[in-house]
C-alpha cells in the first residue's frame, strides 16, 4: 500500500463531527494532507473555534492515521472556518458578519447582560471575531461590565452616511447607547426612535468581518426583540432565566416570542443556579429555587445549555469591567460559561451548514 494524501484521507473517512454526525472528509474539514518518510501532516478545518469537541475529533484523526502501516508520526494543524447563517428575502444581513446571536430575558434582574457578555468574551477568548450590540437602550449597562466606561468612540462619514467606529476590549468589538449620552441622562424615547437608533447599530457600525455579533436586548418582549427579529437574519436566541418561579414564567413568554418570530431558539440558561460563598467553596446554596430551568427546558422541548452559580467574583468583575471568564477563568462561574458560549457555537454551526 503506497502511503499517499489519497490514503491518508480514506484513513479518515469514517471519522465524523460529532456533532454534525458527518465524516470530516466529506465535508472538506481535511485540507493540505502532506506524506513524507512515515511523517503525516494535514490541517484540519473546525466550524467554529470555539469547538468544544476539538481535543477528541484531533485525538480521533491521530488514531485513525496511525493505524496505516509505515505511518510514524502525525500532526494536526488545527484552524477554524465559521459557517455562514443562511440569508432570508426579506431580512438584511450585515456585511461582513456570519452570525447574529440574540441573548433576552422574561424579567430584568437576571443576569442577561452578564451572560452576554461572557459568551462574547469567551467566544473571542477561542479565536473567534465577535461583536456585541448592547441593545437594551434604557438601561444600556454593558460599557461597565467591558470596561468601556470611558471610552471614546468615533462618528466617520462613509459612503452610506454616518458610520460608528465600535468600542474594543476584552477580544469584542462593541456599542451601546451608553456611549452616545451622558452617564446620567435618560432615554426617554417612544417606540420608532427605539427601533431607529438599533437598526443604526446594526447596519451603520464599521463592524469588519465577524464570526459572531451578540445582541444584549432588554428584558421583555418588546420594540427591540421586535426590531431585531425582523431586520436581520438571526442565527438564534439564547433565553437567560433564573431558578425561580416568577422568573420562568416571563422566560417562556420571551421564548414563544421568538418562536412566532421564527428565529430558532438554541436554549436556555439557567442563571444565579446556586450560591457558592467565598469562605466555603464546597457548600452550595439554592437561593432561588432548583431545577426550574432544566424542567422548563424540557417541558418546552429546548435544551437546557447550563447552570451558572452566584458567585461574588462574577458581580465584582461586572462592576470593575472584567468579565470573570477573563479575570478568574477557574472559577465554577467562567467554566459554565465557557461551556455554554462552546455549545452555543456548536449549534449555530450545525444550523448554518444544515440548511
Amino acid at each position: 500500500m503506497t502511503l499517499d494524501a489519497s490514503t491518508i484521507l480514506e484513513a479518515l473517512r469514517p471519522v465524523q463531527d460529532p456533532e454534525l454526525q458527518k465524516s470530516l472528509v466529506a465535508l472538506n474539514m481535511i485540507r493540505n494532507v502532506e506524506v513524507a518518510d512515515g511523517d503525516v501532516r494535514f490541517t484540519l478545518v473546525l466550524t467554529t473555534p470555539a469547538c468544544p469537541l476539538r481535543e477528541f475529533i484531533v485525538e480521533d484523526c491521530e488514531k485513525a492515521v496511525k493505524q496505516l502501516p509505515g505511518v510514524t508520526t502525525v500532526h494536526v494543524e488545527v484552524t477554524a472556518e465559521t459557517p455562514q447563517q443562511k440569508s432570508l428575502p426579506d431580512r438584511q444581513g450585515i456585511a461582513g458578519v456570519k452570525n447574529i446571536l440574540a441573548v433576552s430575558s422574561g424579567k430584568g434582574g437576571v443576569g442577561k447582560s452578564t451572560v452576554a457578555v461572557n459568551i462574547a468574551v469567551a467566544l473571542a477568548q477561542a479565536g473567534a471575531k465577535v461583536g456585541l450590540i448592547d441593545a437594551d437602550i434604557y438601561g444600556p449597562n454593558v460599557p461597565l461590565m467591558l470596561g468601556l466606561s470611558e471610552a471614546n468612540v468615533t462618528v466617520q462619514q462613509g459612503s452610506q452616511g454616518e458610520v460608528l467606529e465600535p468600542a474594543f476590549n476584552h477580544g469584542v468589538k462593541m456599542v451601546s447607547m451608553g456611549f452616545l449620552i451622558d452617564p446620567d441622562q435618560p432615554v426617554i424615547w417612544r417606540g420608532p426612535m427605539l427601533n431607529g437608533i438599533i437598526r443604526q447599530f446594526l447596519y451603520q457600525v464599521q463592524w469588519g468581518d465577524l464570526d459572531y455579533l451578540v445582541v444584549d436586548l432588554p428584558p421583555g418582549t418588546g420594540d427591540a426583540q421586535l426590531t431585531l427579529a425582523q431586520a436581520v437574519p438571526m442565527a438564534g436566541a439564547v433565553i437567560v432565566t433564573t431558578p425561580q418561579t416568577v422568573a420562568l414564567s416571563d422566560a417562556r413568554r420571551g421564548l414563544r416570542m421568538f418562536q412566532q418570530l421564527q428565529v430558532p431558539v438554541l436554549g436556555i440558561v439557567e442563571n444565579m443556579s446556586y450560591f457558592i460563598p467565598p469562605d466555603r467553596p464546597e457548600q452550595r446554596y439554592d437561593i432561588f429555587g432548583s431545577g426550574g430551568g432544566e424542567k422548563t427546558a424540557q417541558e418546552l422541548g429546548i435544551p437546557l445549555l447550563g447552570c451558572v452559580p452566584l458567585e461574588m467574583n462574577v458581580r465584582q468583575g461586572g462592576d470593575r469591567g472584567v468579565p470573570i471568564v477573563v479575570e478568574h477563568p477557574e472559577s465554577a462561574s467562567a467554566k459554565a460559561l465557557r461551556a455554554i458560549a462552546q455549545s452555543v457555537a456548536a449549534k449555530i454551526s450545525v444550523a448554518a451548514l444544515a440548511s
